[in-house]
C-alpha cells in the first residue's frame, strides 16, 4: 500500500494496532454487509455465506497493511481485479463497500488520521475494480 505515514507506526499494520484490529474490522464490515439494507446489493453478490470472503479479506488486509503476508503465502499475488472479475462491480457495488468499509471503521474507532488515509487508498483500488459502466 502507498499510504505515506505522518504517525510514530512503522506501517498502516502497526497503526491499526496488529491483528486482533484487522480481525474486528473484517467482522465489523462483514457484520454491516449482512445487517444494513443499504448494503443490499453488495451482500447480493457474495453469495450464500461470507466466510469465505471474510477470510479472505483479513488474509489480504493484514499483508496490504504491512502485516503477515497471509494472503499471498496461501494464493500468490493478489491480482485483485481478475480474482473480482465474475463478480458484478458497477458504481453501486464501490460506493457501497466503501460505505460499508467506512461505517466498519468509524464504528471499530480506528485514528481518524488512518481513516482518512485508507479512505483514500480504498476508493482508488475500488474505483480501479470496476468491471461494468454503471
Amino acid at each position: 500500500m502507498n499510504i505515506e505515514e505522518k504517525s510514530d507506526f512503522a506501517t498502516p499494520f502497526e497503526w491499526i494496532g496488529g491483528e486482533a484490529r484487522v480481525q474486528a474490522l473484517v467482522n465489523r464490515f462483514y457484520d454491516l454487509m449482512a445487517l444494513e439494507p443499504a448494503y443490499a446489493q453488495l451482500r447480493s453478490v457474495h453469495g450464500h455465506t461470507l466466510d469465505d470472503a471474510r477470510q479472505k479479506l483479513f488474509w489480504f488486509l493484514c499483508g496490504w497493511l504491512g502485516g503477515p503476508q497471509y494472503f499471498v503465502e496461501r494464493f500468490g499475488h493478489p491480482r485483485l481485479k481478475q480474482r473480482h472479475m465474475p463478480f458484478k462491480i458497477g458504481l453501486v457495488e464501490r460506493d457501497q463497500w466503501l460505505a460499508c468499509m467506512a461505517q466498519a471503521m468509524a464504528e471499530e474507532a480506528l485514528p481518524q488520521g488512518l481513516q482518512d488515509k485508507l479512505k483514500a487508498a480504498f476508493f482508488q483500488t475500488a474505483d480501479w475494480m470496476r468491471n461494468q459502466p454503471g
